[in-house]
């Protein structure tokens, strides 16, 4: 986590990978039966929340975060630390006993299944409810009694633990951790499958900015605002085309370069910005890649910010 430059977004971040592990061992929990056919999943998932969440991410808070806090008139007895303390153990001793029941239950009874799916469900529970705590409500009272130098110093502290424990490419092995967690698993994919094609679309449609994918093939495949007004307007034809037709012939290698950049992986993004009636517009191209890392193609990215660029002070009451 060398690249945070806020304790709190350091831990915020730690917070993802957690709930990366907790829908692993939600779907394995759903689908208890045929998970324990081969039950390597959920073993990887108890085992990162409890090796990661619990001995990393929550020593981080006990013994630097809360101490600190309390020190800044933050209290923990009746307080709010003392709730996230609580929460804590509660947390350890359902995943330490979910683990240890773990390697029997292919053989218990329904009961036995039931209860570990019962203590499974309230962890789930209990630690979504607490990370929706630390990050809305607990660090922010954070933010409020501390200053650069404890930001500096928990930093450091933080950084300290990933080092002796994982050494000095700890976050990338965090990473890879989660990813083995995930490896096979469909949780990774559960979040876009509670939108419909309905919703999908219409929030593809209602983006202040316009989109256009072009697929592995070098074809247009997608763009949005279909029916709206564009800065570069395009209609339904375009669809098929490849993307040379799309550009005058004085960009053609602007546009190959880009596109090779991308699939040799040599670039990660390409932008420009011009003056355009009267205002200031950014086009941003990203290389688009499957789970697997297969080049799957092109997004192009067009917004007017001529307004964005303006903008001074904060605004924070509604119209």
């Amino acid at each position: 986590m060398e690249n945070f430059s806020r304790w709190d977004d350091f831990l915020v971040a730690e917070h993802e990978l957690i709930e990366r592990s907790m829908e692993v061992l939600k779907n394995s929990l759903e689908n208890l039966d045929d998970t324990l056919k081969d039950p390597v999943q959920i073993k990887r998932s108890i085992d990162f929340l409890l090796e990661f969440g619990d001995k990393i991410h929550n020593k981080k808070e006990e013994n630097f975060l809360f101490p600190l806090m309390e020190k800044r008139g933050i209290p923990v007895a009746s307080g709010p630390l003392g709730v996230m303390l609580k929460e804590h153990e509660m947390e350890r001793e359902l995943l330490s006993n979910m683990n240890i029941e773990l390697a029997g239950l292919a053989d218990a009874g329904s009961d036995k299944k039931e209860n570990f799916i019962a203590k499974g469900l309230e962890y789930l529970k209990i630690r979504a409810e607490h990370i929706w705590k630390e990050n809305d409500i607990l660090y922010a009272m954070g933010r409020k009694v501390m200053d650069e130098k404890d930001n500096v110093h928990l930093l450091a502290e933080f950084n300290r633990l990933d080092t002796e424990t994982y050494g000095p490419q700890a976050h990338m092995k965090f990473i890879t951790m989660v990813e083995e967690v995930e490896k096979t698993s469909e949780a990774k994919k559960l979040m876009i499958r509670n939108l419909s094609y309905e919703q999908l679309d219409a929030i593809m449609e209602s983006l202040p900015f316009e989109l256009t994918f072009v697929d592995a093939q070098d074809t247009v495949a997608y763009f949005n605002r279909l029916d709206k007004e564009k800065l570069f307007p395009r209609t339904r034809s375009v669809i098929g085309r490849k993307v040379e037709k799309c550009h005058p012939e004085k960009s053609l290698d602007t546009v190959r370069a880009i596109v090779d950049g991308f699939k040799n992986r040599t670039r990660d993004k390409a932008e420009f910005w011009i003056n355009f009636r009267g205002d200031k517009v950014l086009i941003r191209y990203f290389p688009v890649y499957s789970d697997s890392g297969e080049y799957m193609g092109v997004l192009e990215v067009t917004q007017a910010v001529g307004s964005i660029q303006k903008l001074e002070g904060e605004k924070r009451l509604l119209d």
